[in-house]
């Protein structure tokens, strides 16, 4: 009987052995194509992530490169600084992403079923930063473009400048030979109406040097005024009309000998003393000392001067010759002055 006990257990343990030796090979099975799994996941993610590091090199290359360039560029150096710091650090904090997902997946490989997961995961990721990437790629070509545009600009500018420098030293060149040349024509006249002027005073002096109260002063005759107007007045009286005939004379040959293309004139000044003047006819010595200059300008002109020659101007009483407030000083300041001079 117990025999037959015996018997029957190990046709029993016969039996559970085969199912047993099943179950272990499905379970080996199981865990080979895990680890096949984890092997190619691995396998993918390595050359994904060699794939990120060689483009992210030769990201790193390029905007080497571009931030060179753009050195030169100061206007634009700010921008581009801070667009490639922000690519930086967006390629740094990608890196530390695709580490961390890195270490997930080492953790994974004791997880089998997460490790699609994973996967679809850090596939998603890296598309992202490729597309990171062709975005940065396409900043750093609008970049170079906009550097070629202002180079070529810039170019344009120096040529710009660089004729209007040469343009300019000509014009400055002309401008300097005319102002000799100009400046040579004017002392040459002033030469000239110096010769002329001192003709016209040498004759001036013949004709009226037996008349002591017709001073020469510098370069102009002065006629104290009693000579050719009564007091107050400024009406010649026949005096002051014999003496304005003889200038009107030496003036008339005066012009005959002066070249047209010398401009000159002969100037009559009136001036008078400080005492207000007491006439109805003028309200102030001003108003006096002009309008005898003036008489003796038409005297002048009614017997032949030009009158493109002369000029009358009255100066009243502030620009005595005497300082003095005697009857003597009052004499010598009421006066008729003459001067030939540039017009």
């Amino acid at each position: 009987m117990a025999g037959h006990s015996r018997r029957r257990g190990r046709a029993s343990e016969e039996a559970y052995w085969p199912g047993f030796v099943d179950a272990m090979a499905q379970l080996l099975l199981v865990i080979t194509f895990l680890l096949s799994v984890f092997m190619v996941a691995q396998f993918l993610l390595a050359r994904e992530i060699s794939g990120q590091d060689s483009a992210l090199g030769q990201l790193r290359s390029q905007i080497a490169e571009l931030t060179q360039l753009l050195a030169l560029e100061k206007a634009a150096k700010q921008d581009v600084e801070a667009n490639l710091v922000s690519l930086q650090d967006d390629f740094a904090a990608e890196k530390s992403k695709a580490a961390d997902l890195s270490a997930l997946l080492t953790a994974a490989g004791e997880e089998g079923n997460s490790a699609s997961l994973a996967i679809s995961g850090l596939q998603t990721t890296l598309d992202k930063e490729k597309q990171i990437s062709s975005e940065a790629l396409a900043r750093v070509e609008l970049l170079n473009q906009q550097i070629a545009a202002m180079r070529r600009q810039l170019q344009t500018l120096n040529g710009l400048l660089s004729d209007a420098e040469t343009k300019n030293r000509a014009s400055e060149a002309q401008v300097a030979d005319l102002g000799r040349r100009l400046n040579s024509a004017l002392a040459q006249r002033v030469q000239e109406l110096t010769r002329y002027r001192s003709e016209f005073f040498g004759r001036l002096r013949q004709i009226l040097s037996q008349r002591s109260d017709i001073l020469v002063v510098g370069d102009r005759f002065v006629f104290q005024a009693e000579v050719l107007f009564e007091k107050g007045r400024a009406e010649l009286n026949a005096e002051g009309q014999a003496e304005m005939l003889k200038l009107a004379e030496a003036v008339r040959q005066l012009e005959s000998e002066i070249p047209p293309d010398i401009a000159w004139v002969l100037r009559v000044d009136g001036h008078t003393d400080v005492d207000p003047i007491q006439s109805a006819q003028f309200r102030s010595n001003w108003e006096l000392s002009a309008a005898r200059a003036i008489a003796v300008v038409n005297f002048l002109i009614a017997n032949g001067v030009s009158p493109q020659h002369l000029v009358a101007a009255g100066f009243g009483e502030f620009q005595p010759i005497d300082p003095g407030s005697t009857e003597e000083a009052k004499s010598r300041n009421r006066r008729i002055e003459l001067k030939l001079t540039e017009r």
